[in-house]
């Protein structure tokens, strides 16, 4: 098995944490060997700036009226080694708690939903505050921090106390890593990455709701969930079952009995089904059966 086979293999087979990572990376890598075409060919300049403009949030209104799938895609998005590193590894670390204490399902939809949250602050932030006037038109936002920091603060809020043992430092705390973060990203709008610290206050914000949601019994992250799983099956080839009764007359009294008590059979569990779950609970060819028997 080959090096490409054995990443598609741990792919596969990996956990959602693992998938996030994987796309996040390969998306980071493919642009760079995009970049490395370009260069090759002479076509000359960048094409970071281009990738930017097409998969990037941008600030202004009207822009991301006309780009709408930026609010997916600049999540995934990274320009330099340095950005994707500490956002990968900021994921890997607390993306294997959250996954101590909840589920796979639960990691994927705070890191959607923490995403948008980050991309509204930072859309509505630079469009009401008078100090990105000059700006908001050529303002674009991109990187997994925001998703990232929803799924530190989720867990963080979720089990404070959580011990984890940090170089020069020793063993600290979750809730105080919490803190020291979200102070470091409000004192931080006013440099020159504000955008950015504000999209990590929405992502932090989500990862903050969801929990406070979460013990009350509600799970903000059910829908965003039932949707990914809808687009994925859509993608999926769909197994077909295919019931079908034997048209030829019997030729004995026992076959005839037999047939009869089979077909029966059939019917009794679609009608069990329909009692228990109703109607709309039977599949495409359990309908079909029952239309077939109900015109005899």
């Amino acid at each position: 098995m080959s090096v490409f086979d054995e990443i598609i293999e741990s792919f596969k087979k990996g956990t959602v944490l693992t998938k996030l990572i994987y796309v996040n990376l390969a998306v980071f890598v493919a642009i760079k060997l995009l970049q490395v075409i370009f260069f090759l060919s002479g076509a000359g300049g960048t094409v970071a700036p281009v990738v930017i403009d097409i998969f990037a949030v941008p600030a202004n209104l009207q822009a991301l009226i006309s780009k709408p799938w930026t609010i997916i895609t600049y999540m995934f998005l990274h320009e330099s080694f340095l950005h994707i590193l500490f956002n990968i590894l900021w994921l890997y670390w607390f993306g294997r708690i959250f996954l101590e204490y909840l589920s796979e399902r639960k990691l994927l939809g705070v890191y959607f939903l923490g995403g948008l949250a980050g991309a509204f602050f930072y859309i509505a932030s630079f469009n009401l505050f008078p100090a990105f006037e000059d700006v908001v038109l050529m303002s674009r936002a991109l990187g997994a921090s925001a998703a990232v920091l929803a799924i530190v603060i989720s867990i963080s809020v979720y089990v404070p106390n959580y011990t984890i043992y940090l170089l020069f430092l020793g063993p600290v705390k979750l809730k105080f890593i919490a803190v020291v973060i979200v102070i470091l990203d409000i004192i931080n709008i006013a440099s020159h990455n504000a955008g950015g610290h504000i999209a990590h206050l929405g992502g932090a914000f989500f990862g903050y709701i969801f929990i406070g949601q979460y013990r009350k019994g509600k799970d903000l992250t059910a829908g965003v969930n039932r949707l990914i799983d809808y687009i994925a099956g859509l993608f999926k080839p769909r197994r077909k079952i295919k019931v079908t009764f034997r048209n030829e007359k019997p030729r004995t009294d026992y076959e005839y009995n037999k047939q009869k008590a089979e077909k029966q059979k059939i019917i009794d569990g679609i009608l069990e089904k329909i009692s228990k779950s109703g109607y709309d609970s039977l599949t495409k060819e359990e309908k079909e059966i029952l239309f077939r028997m109900s015109s005899r």
